[in-house]
């Protein structure tokens, strides 16, 4: 597939201002959120992801995802959550940014069944440059081309750690094959393609 996608950032931003997303109650849930960085280079639409670092307290140790975590007493909301992580994380400040929409929240999950955790995804269009500087908690940050998880070549059935016969759907991201995008990370990625009206077979 080209590396170009249909839409660009600007067609993502209006149609991402016309969608409601499903916000969840907390129901005496935890609450965590993530920042969804897109960017275009060379008219090519890129997506950020992390690769986590290795933390047996991590439920999502080693991980391909987002900036984000859990909402802390400080944070005004879920959204301010998702900044300060990004902050923290790779160092880029969204303060000034602005953000392109909300996605559906999503429920944890963990081997398939739903945990006690709400997840609240925002998008934003990255236009200036920035050199990431990861915190202890990020192994790695990489831009990837949004095409590419339209690469029927990169699909591939993902083992669960704790449970390596329960398989999941996942897409290899990079040539590293630590770098899988799956569980979480690739639900919110589909609620995207979705929300932008893109047949992904992927999801």
């Amino acid at each position: 597939m080209a590396d170009r996608l249909p839409l660009t950032l600007l067609d993502i931003q209006r149609k991402l201002a016309h969608y409601t997303p499903q916000r969840l109650p907390d129901c005496d849930h935890r609450r965590a959120a993530v920042a969804m960085l897109l960017r275009e280079q060379r008219d090519v639409a890129e997506m950020l992801l992390i690769e986590r670092a290795r933390n047996p307290r991590d439920p999502w140790s080693g991980q391909m995802g987002f900036p984000g975590g859990m909402l802390e007493y400080k944070d005004a909301s879920a959204r301010a959550a998702a900044q300060r992580e990004t902050q923290e994380e790779i160092g880029l400040s969204l303060g000034g940014s602005s953000c392109m929409g909300r996605l559906d929240d999503l429920q944890g999950r963990h081997r398939g069944h739903v945990q006690g955790i709400i997840v609240s995804a925002f998008l934003y269009a990255v236009r200036r440059s920035f050199d990431p500087c990861p915190n202890y908690e990020v192994r790695d940050v990489v831009w990837i081309p949004m095409s590419r998880f339209f690469d029927d070549n990169r699909v591939v059935q993902v083992g669960h750690p704790l449970a390596p016969a329960e398989r999941f759907p996942g897409i290899r991201v990079t040539d590293n094959p630590e770098q899988i995008v799956w569980g979480l990370t690739h639900r919110f990625i589909g609620s995207l393609f979705r929300v932008l009206g893109l047949d992904w077979a992927s999801g």
